[in-house]
């Protein structure tokens, strides 16, 4: 919980709007997200790195809601995209082009014409057949690439094995010790212009020491770049910066970004970073309606109506989001359970062996950091309808995407004659 998600005559509210209202109105499973929030998150990382000459690029898979990506925008922001669909998404949330990166291992000519056409700020390339293959788009539109080589520093984030992107083992970025190579290559591609160079190393870090790690390992290689003549604009540090689900303590920004500036004193270059998590991670909870209570062999179970395909991280990750009543009061006894949804796979829950108030059928639970990898990574196995998302501003709410309906399940769908 934080100061935009409290407790007011035992009630928990968004900023000044209570959550059961919001429940009543729009139904459950609903994700509840703070205007406030999110533009907190976003000044504090801002501010931190005021000191140097920096953009912001909200990291967008993490959370690709309109109004949240507007949000970034008209704070001075930009976003980083690692599909059509999202550079779709970022232009039609009124990102201007030069403030979007292009990210990720698998960029499809189709996506690389779409970019070039709207004239993003950076392709960040991630391997050799990549870098000809853009060049090749490029000259076929007679236009030049924009682009950074994405290292790979081989530095352990210290996080979860799936979310580690900056070891050799990972699928991303090109090897270090190639890069130097690589950016003489380049030079002589006609269609291609460098501008930066990239990396990242993972989600969820926790500490300081994996950032500084890679840094001092990219501005070796810039270092090396510089004094062949080829001249850089940007650094892409990516993002990563974690925050707190439990009893996790990650650095603040201010702590991130003077352990980075530090190693930057002699760096001239305009710093680009892609958080996601940090920005919108604590800024959202995920109300779900309890619908039974189940006693089986000493095990307990409360089954509610929130699932892992509305909130896929603890299943995927067996990551912990906090659960706390959406009605308190004092004196409510506690129970160990596991907290289940109705989807029909033994991996469909929320949290396990946890401890937690006492739930009655038909009470309102929320789920706490539930803004990043949350929506987005949800879908609708077992054919159940996408839930709702709503963004409270002081004492104003606003219904920001629909709950899905029966009939949005089978748009698209079409039967052939011969069956």
């Amino acid at each position: 919980m934080n100061t935009f998600f409290n407790y007011k005559n035992q009630i928990l509210h968004c900023e000044d709007v209570n959550i059961p209202k919001l429940a009543h109105e729009f139904g459950t499973p609903l994700y509840v997200y703070s205007h406030g929030a999110l533009k907190n998150q976003f000044q504090l990382f801002d501010t931190a790195f005021k000191e140097h000459d920096h953009l912001i690029c909200f990291s967008m898979k993490a959370n690709s809601n309109g109004s949240i990506l507007k949000t970034f925008v008209n704070l001075g922001g930009g976003i980083d995209v690692v599909t059509g669909g999202e550079l779709f998404r970022a232009l039609k949330a009124g990102c201007a082009p030069k403030r979007i990166v292009f990210s990720g291992v698998g960029k499809s000519r189709e996506e690389m014409k779409q970019a070039l056409n709207a004239g993003i700020l950076q392709f960040n390339v991630e391997s050799i057949a990549e870098m000809n293959t853009l060049n090749e788009v490029a000259k076929s539109l007679d236009k030049k690439a924009p682009v950074a080589l994405r290292v790979n520093p081989d530095v352990d984030p210290q996080t979860h094995a799936y979310i580690s992107t900056g070891l050799k083992e990972s699928k991303f970025g090109i090897s270090h010790e190639k890069t130097a190579a690589l950016y003489e290559q380049m030079v002589k591609m006609s269609h291609l212009e460098i501008v930066g160079i990239a990396c990242h190393i993972g989600s969820q870090l926790t500490t300081v020491e994996p950032f500084v790690e890679a840094l001092r390992k990219i501005l070796s290689l810039v270092e090396v770049i510089t004094k062949k003549g080829i001249k850089l604009k940007y650094l892409d540090l990516g993002g990563g910066l974690g925050i707190t689900y439990h009893n996790e303590k990650p650095p603040h920004p201010q702590q991130y970004a003077q352990a980075l500036l530090g190693e930057l004193k002699h760096c001239d270059l305009k710093l680009i970073f892609e958080p996601g998590r940090f920005l919108v991670g604590n800024t959202a909870i995920l109300v779900s309606q309890v619908l039974y209570n189940k006693e089986r062999d000493s095990k307990s179970f409360v089954i509610v109506d929130a699932a892992s395909n509305d909130l896929m991280r603890p299943a995927l990750y067996d990551a912990y989001h906090g659960i706390v009543p959406v009605k308190t009061n004092e004196g409510r006894k506690e129970i160990k359970a596991d907290v289940v949804g109705p989807i029909c796979e033994t991996g469909d829950f929320l949290a396990k062996d946890r401890v937690i108030p006492i739930f009655e059928s038909g009470e309102l639970m929320a789920f706490n950091s539930a803004g990043a990898y949350g929506f987005s990574m949800s879908s609708t196995y077992n054919s159940r309808p996408k839930a709702a998302e709503v963004l409270v501003s002081g004492n104003q709410y606003a219904l920001i995407r629909e709950r899905e309906k029966m009939e949005d399940l089978i748009r698209g769908e079409k039967i052939p004659d011969f069956v």
